[in-house]
Parts: structure tokens; sequence; C-alpha cells
């Protein structure tokens, strides 16, 4: 039982599209990341700039730190969402204007400007602190300013990069997915023309492959091309065995049968004569399904190479007409050709005659005396029809008849190999027909050579 495996284009594409999002939310969370980065920046700047103002405004008078804030220190603050602003300004520990508790004080002043992002007044904040010394007699006055202010701004100015961000992850992933299955189906492309190629091959066809393939398949179609070749090999061998043993078993056949007629013509007693008529039918029996067996090996071996050539069917069942008359009298059957001027098709004349004369062959062993056999060339479809008044094909068999070996129900004591109707419909197949298969309401059947 052949193991079911993951489809080679299936995997290519989710492989594709696996990567495909992961680059999509990689370039979402770098963008977003970045842009987070230079907004804090711009905020940040703006911090220091409006520190610096009120850190200039700040003058020494007796020893004591006087600041006028300016307006200015905090319009550059301003904010399309009205972000609030907070400051304080400290003179050692000792808060001299703003809001207390907005910076812990006593700042070190070897730490410089200094960023923190904090809770303050119910909201988060950004806070940017300085501390400078300031000179002031016999001692320098340390003068500490923070300033801070809220986030809403930063975070509307991050969600709408956010959105936009994801816009884009969003479009690279279709425009991405839509890439993957154009390449998935691109690369996968050439093994699946190989594979219907092959496919529209018929079952004997077993040439090697020679459609151009990738660089990566050419291991495959060499091993497919050996084993066609392997193939065609071990059948060829197949097909000469079976002819050349149905040959060389025919004419032995045909020299016992001869001696046996002679012998029953000699013999008086009654159980001898029906002991040599059995050994005279199972002769021929045995020489009919050798010379089948021999014309069933040549269409299998004609099938795949035909000699098309222009032909009148109508002249190829003319000739088989007056070859098998003979026969058909000895059984007291009437052969009548039904046919309107020639009727020419592009075939093998060989393959054809053999299907039409086993058609014949089939009508006139179950056909009753005195019965007739019809044979009528048709021009629209191109088709032979035999039909016969014998009892018909078996309704319930009639799709197993054209299968090799295999004969109806009612077949009976007749002579036969079950070969005929296989040999028929591999001709028809061969020249891109079929063989139908029908009883008549009146009684008989016909078999329909379809070209």
């Amino acid at each position: 039982m052949r193991r079911s495996a993951t489809s080679l284009r299936r995997r290519l594409t989710w492989t594709l599209i696996g990567g495909a999002t992961l680059l999509a939310v990689l370039f979402f969370l770098v963008v977003r990341t970045y842009a987070q980065q230079i907004a804090q920046q711009s905020q940040d700047r703006i911090l220091e700039a409006s520190l610096t103002s009120l850190m200039d405004a700040a003058v020494v008078r007796d020893g004591e730190i006087e600041v006028d804030v300016p307006y200015a220190a905090f319009a550059m603050l301003d904010t399309a969402a009205d972000d609030r602003v907070f400051y304080a300004v400290h003179q050692g520990d000792a808060l001299l204007t703003g809001y207390d508790g907005l910076a812990e004080v006593p700042f070190d002043p070897a730490v410089g400007l200094d960023f923190q992002t904090q809770a303050f007044g119910g909201a988060e904040v950004r806070r940017a602190t300085l501390t400078r010394a300031l000179p002031a007699g016999p001692a320098p006055v340390l003068l500490t300013v923070s300033v801070a202010q809220t986030r809403d701004s930063l975070a509307g100015t991050l969600w709408a990069i956010s959105v936009n961000a994801a816009l884009f992850g969003g479009a690279f992933f279709v425009l991405a997915a839509g890439m993957a299955l154009w390449t998935s189906r691109s690369t996968v492309r050439p093994l699946s023309q190989m594979a219907e190629a092959v496919a529209r091959r018929g079952p004997r066809d077993l040439r090697p492959v020679v459609r151009p393939v990738p660089t990566e398949l050419s291991p495959l179609v060499t091993s497919l091309n050996s084993l066609m070749t392997r193939l065609s090999h071990s059948l060829t061998q197949s097909e000469t065995f079976i002819a050349e043993a149905a040959h060389r078993v025919r004419t032995p056949l045909a020299t016992v049968r001869t001696h046996a007629e002679a012998t029953l013509m000699r013999v008086d007693k009654d159980e001898n004569r029906a002991a040599l008529r059995s050994m005279i039918r199972a002769i021929d029996e045995s020489s009919r399904a050798a010379g089948q067996l021999l014309d069933h090996a040549m269409v299998t071996f004609r099938g795949d190479q035909l000699e098309r050539r222009q032909i009148d069917l109508v002249g190829i069942c003319r000739e088989l007409v007056d070859r098998l008359t003979p026969v058909a009298e000895m059984k007291d059957l009437e052969l009548v050709l039904i046919a309107e001027g020639p009727v020419e098709v592009q075939g093998d004349p060989i393959l054809i005659q053999n299907a039409v004369r086993n058609l014949i062959d089939n009508a006139l062993k179950y056909s009753p005396p005195e019965g007739v056999v019809r044979i009528e060339v048709q021009r629209d479809p191109v088709a032979v029809v035999v039909c016969d008044e014998g009892g018909g094909f078996p309704a319930e068999q009639m799709a197993e008849l054209s299968q090799r070996f295999q004969r109806g129900a009612n077949a009976g004591d007749t002579v036969g190999s079950g070969l005929g109707l296989t040999i028929a419909q591999d001709v028809a197949e061969a020249h891109g027909g079929r063989l139908g298969l029908a009883n008549l309401d009146e009684g008989g059947a016909c078999a329909t050579l379809y070209l």
C-alpha cells in the first residue's frame, strides 16, 4: 500500500507563507520599536530644551536663587493631545516652585541630565531632571530643575504609526503570500507537466521522456527513462516469446488434428470414435487459442507503433467476406455486407483486418444454422458493425466480455479462447476509438468497432 505524503507544492507554499508571516511580524515590530525610539527621542529633546530654558531663567541674588518661569519654556511642550506639563525647581532639597514630589532631591549633580518615565498626577509622564551648581558667595548653590509631560500625544503618535506599520505589514504579507503561491506553482509546474505527459501515454507507450526539465529533476527523469527501457525490453521479450510459442504450438497441433481425423475414419467402435472427436475438439480449441494468442501479441506489439495509411474499410470487409464465405456455408450461414461506396480512414490495415475478422468469426460461432451475419460499414461515425442472430450477450457480463480470456455464461460447448473481443477492443483503442456491444430487440447481438 502506497503511503500518502504531503504535497510538495503545499509544503513549499506553506513554508513560503510562514516565512512571509514571520517577516511581516518582524517588520511590524521593528518599525514600531524604531518609531517609539524616534518619538521618545523627540520628546526628550523638547523636554531638554524646556529644562534648559528654565535653568537659564534662574538668577542668584544675595545667596538666594530666584526663578522667573518663562512662558516659552512650556509653550514648546504644547501638543495636539493637550498633554499636561509639570515642573519643579529645587534649591538643594527645598522646593522653590512647581509640583512637590515630581523629583527626588537632593539630586546628584554628577549624573547630569536624567530622563525617567514614571507615574505622577494619575498619569504616566516622561520626566527630565538637571542639577547645576550656581556660584553664590563662598559656596555654590545646587539648583535642580525638573520638567515632566504626559504621554498622550506620544501614545497617539505611536498608535498611528503602529496602524500604518500593521497595514504595510499586512500588504507585504498579502503580496508575499501571492508570490509564494505563484512561486510554488511555477516551481512544481515542470514536475506536473512531466507527470501529465507520462499520464497521457497509453499503457504500452514506454518511450523515454525527452521533454526539458529543471536540473533538479534530471536524476528522476534519468531513472524513469532507465525503468522504461528495462520494461520495454522485458515486454518485447514476453511478446516475442508468446508469438513464438503460439506459432510453434499451432503447427504440430495441425499435424495432430490431421492424424486424428484420419484415424477417426478407420475406427469402428463408438467409444473410440467419441474419444477421437473429443481429441479433435480439444485440438481445435488449442489451435484457436494459439492463433488468437499470436494475433493478440501482434496487436499488442503494433498498437503503439501503428503503420497508418489511407485505407478503405469497405474493401477490407469485402475481402474478409469473400475469404470467410466458405466457412459460413459449411455452417449453413450467410454473410451479408452492407455498405454504400468506399469509406476511407487513416489506420493500420493489418490491425483493422484482424479486429474485423475476429468479430465476424465470433458471429459465425454463435449464430444458429440458416442464420444471417450482417457486416455494415458506417460513414458517420466511422465504424464497422457485425450483427448475428444468436443468443446475444449476457446482459450482466457485457461490461466484462472484452477482458482477456473472458467468455459469456452462454458460450456452452462453442470453441473459443475469450480473446476475440479483447483483440477488437485493443485495435479500436489504438486508433482512438472503442468497441461497443449491444443486444438486438428481435434477438441476436451486435459488436461495433468505432474508429
